[in-house]
């Protein structure tokens, strides 16, 4: 069972899931996530091989929809998901596959094709941090600067750094992240489509939605709206929170209300 974060309680809406993307946890949702449980049951998680989730030496968005799909068993068998990027892929996959799971669903900053790009070089970044007597996160930031230059990067990735564990350790199955970062990083092809309401939200600074992949999302995805944050790259929900999370709460009222276009 994966490692949930909870806030609110049960409403008339039904409970709002938030699946992080790569290198995410559910601590770093936790400000939004508190902000829209007013009405609803929110549900943040540690995706496996992240955070205090188990770990597998599988991490393809099959395995990744399969445990979304029981937490979501969990908490009444319905909910409203919102994935940024690895996590929207994986929420995209159990859209695909079991969308009567699905009320709504919104997808951050990524869509469902293969990208060219890989994280492989911040998994060697974290593996060849040196944490020998690192009791600071500065110290370990410090470090961390050579390999690392984006201060943003750095204190995200820090954040999965678990200081009071002896010695230092990472919170990430690294090993296991860099065996399936093709998988990660690519897509499925998983057929069919989710006719329920979509909505894919992209930073304005951000390239990973972009229009020439508008077809592929209206193919699986035909009720899909689109929105663009302004001042906002790929961690969207890090660099324009308050933008974002008005966003959230317009698509996710019950009258289901958005700025997108």
């Amino acid at each position: 069972m994966l490692n949930t974060m909870v806030h609110g309680v049960p409403g008339t809406q039904p409970p709002l899931v938030i699946v992080p993307g790569l290198f995410g946890s559910a601590r770093n949702w936790g400000i939004i996530a508190r902000r829209l449980s007013d009405d609803r049951q929110v549900i943040a998680v540690d995706m496996r091989n992240h955070g205090d989730s188990p770990w597998d030496d599988a991490h393809g968005y099959d395995d990744l929809a399969h445990d979304l799909l029981h937490l979501i068993d969990e908490y009444g068998g319905k909910a409203d998901v919102m994935g940024h990027s690895m996590g929207g892929k994986a929420a995209m996959q159990l859209a695909l596959t079991h969308g009567d799971r699905l009320n709504r669903l919104i997808v951050a900053d990524i869509a469902p094709v293969a990208y060219d790009h890989s994280m492989t070089h911040l998994v060697d970044a974290m593996q060849g941090l040196d944490l020998t007597g690192v009791t600071l996160r500065s110290e370990a930031d410090r470090r961390l600067a050579g390999e690392i230059a984006d201060d943003g990067v750095r204190a995200f990735l820090l954040q999965s750094l678990d200081l009071k564990s002896t010695p230092p350790r990472w919170k990430l199955n690294l090993d296991v992240l860099r065996a399936e970062m093709d998988r990660i990083t690519g897509w499925p092809d998983t057929p069919g489509h989710f006719d329920g309401p979509v909505l894919f939200v992209s930073g304005a600074l951000s390239d990973y939605i972009r229009p020439e992949y508008h077809a592929a999302i209206k193919a699986q995805f035909p009720a899909a709206e689109f929105t663009r944050i302004e001042g906002a790259g790929h961690w969207l929900h890090a660099e324009q929170p308050r933008e974002f999370e008005a966003v959230l709460h317009g698509f996710l009222s019950p009258t289901g209300v958005s700025s997108a276009s």
